[in-house]
């Protein structure tokens, strides 16, 4: 073997840069190795991020493909391939009948918070919305409610002019955990009594607050929330204080299960995923499409 070595080195001499070569794998060569490891695993992580962009790109694709040309079929792969698990939207797909290529239907993106009203390759209409937040607010008992706009096909289910916005239960929890209250839920039949001597209770299904001087004030279309000594109160569903007017702005678009597209009190929020999973539009802008947008009209999230 030393004869051999022999022979081939005087073959370098006449090549500087191979006799430096050799002459590092054999001196230096644990640190070449480390390098040359180096290389291959930045190499190997290069090669890794071009394929995910690609993909993520080709995925970004095939959304906008699907929501632009009214794609059901491609939704429900898409949906099955990221396995989201959402059997709702298989049953919703299953159910709905194939909508013609010329009917108009709604997008919205959450990634954006834009909203596109389109009739084939056709923008009718366009503006921003305001989306889900994502948060958790954690309830007593370990359970939680996450504030997400759901994804998926839905559709317009029905419409409501000056609608009333009834709190779900979450509201008076994480209105209560942000103003340091406690909560009292108030139920028929029962009574809470406040420390200026004033109660409520409640009387032909309305909330009703008698005064120390014998007065009746009848709580009806709550425009804000009832504290008595420090308590948050939980008013009964049904009765006039809880429902709150002005809320959800001037027209809605009910998605079902909760979810509706609807106008604001608060037009600054447009644009920001801030919502507790509605879609919120300015009231010019709601008032468009709830003259425009048909009941049954499919609505695509994404």
């Amino acid at each position: 073997m030393a004869a051999a070595v022999q022979q081939q080195a005087p073959a370098t001499g006449n090549h500087p840069l191979a006799a430096r070569v050799v002459r590092f794998f054999g001196h230096g060569g644990g640190v070449a190795y480390y390098l040359i490891a180096g290389m291959m695993l930045v190499t190997a992580a290069s090669t890794w991020l071009f394929v995910d962009t690609l993909v993520a790109r080709r995925f970004h694709r095939d959304v906008h493909h699907m929501v632009y040309a009214n794609d059901a079929e491609l939704l429900e792969n898409v949906q099955a391939g990221l396995r989201l698990g959402e059997e709702d939207l298989r049953e919703e797909l299953a159910a709905t009948p194939a909508v013609p290529l010329d009917a108009p239907y709604l997008v919205v993106s959450l990634a954006e918070n834009q909203l596109w009203y389109k009739r084939g390759g056709q923008v009718l209409f366009n503006t921003q919305v305001a989306t889900g937040s994502g948060k958790t607010l954690v309830r007593e008992g370990g359970s939680a409610w996450k504030f997400d706009t759901p994804r998926g096909r839905l559709s317009v289910r029905s419409k409501e002019e000056d609608p009333a916005w009834v709190p779900p239960d979450w509201h008076y929890v994480e209105q209560a955990r942000k103003r340091g209250l406690a909560l009292a839920r108030l139920e028929p039949g029962t009574t809470l009594r406040g420390g200026d001597g004033s109660t409520l209770a409640v009387e032909d299904g309305q909330v009703v607050r008698r005064r120390p001087d014998g007065g009746r004030d009848v709580l009806a279309d709550g425009a804000r929330d009832i504290v008595v000594d420090g308590r948050l109160v939980v008013p009964p569903l049904g009765t006039g204080a809880r429902k709150h007017k002005g809320v959800l702005g001037t027209h809605r678009l009910n998605l079902g299960d909760g979810y509706a597209l609807h106008g604001t009190n608060q037009p600054s929020s447009i644009g920001q995923s801030v919502s507790h999973g509605c879609i919120r539009l300015r009231n010019e802008d709601i008032a468009k499409l709830y003259e425009t947008v048909p009941v049954g009209t499919p609505v695509f999230i994404y």
